[in-house]
């Protein structure tokens, strides 16, 4: 049988210091939801915080490439929210040949394979 082993302590908040009055906002206006407890609170933010300590002393860049990956990341998002706005409305089919006209010659491939292009492209993009 395993025995239970609590260690109980007190956590003092000086109001009229910044960095307490913050922390104990907090815990006051936490999610109790997810959090049953202040204990829960405390012992979430105190791994957390240390553990991101320790992995900016072994990696110095962490924070930037954290930083980098949320900004490609939003600007993936709003790309993509822009073309599903910009095709509402607007059915995906391959073109098909103008009736009587000459094709110009050109590098840039036929109707067909800018289609597929652009079909493969929505696609990636989850389209």
């Amino acid at each position: 049988m395993r025995m239970k082993r609590i260690v109980n302590t007190n956590i003092r908040f000086d109001l009229n210091r910044e960095d307490d009055r913050r922390a104990y906002e907090y815990l006051r206006h936490m999610d109790r939801t997810k959090y049953k407890s202040y204990t829960r609170a405390v012992v979430a933010a105190l791994n957390e915080s240390f553990s991101r300590q320790e992995k900016m002393q072994a990696d110095p860049f962490l924070e930037t490439r954290e930083k980098e990956d949320r900004f490609l990341a939003r600007v993936l998002d709003t790309v993509k929210e822009g073309i599903r706005q910009g095709m509402s409305g607007i059915q995906l089919t391959a073109p098909s040949p103008p009736a009587q006209t000459k094709a110009m010659p050109d590098d840039s491939g036929t109707d067909q394979d800018n289609y597929e292009i652009a079909e493969a492209f929505l696609k990636d993009l989850g389209l």
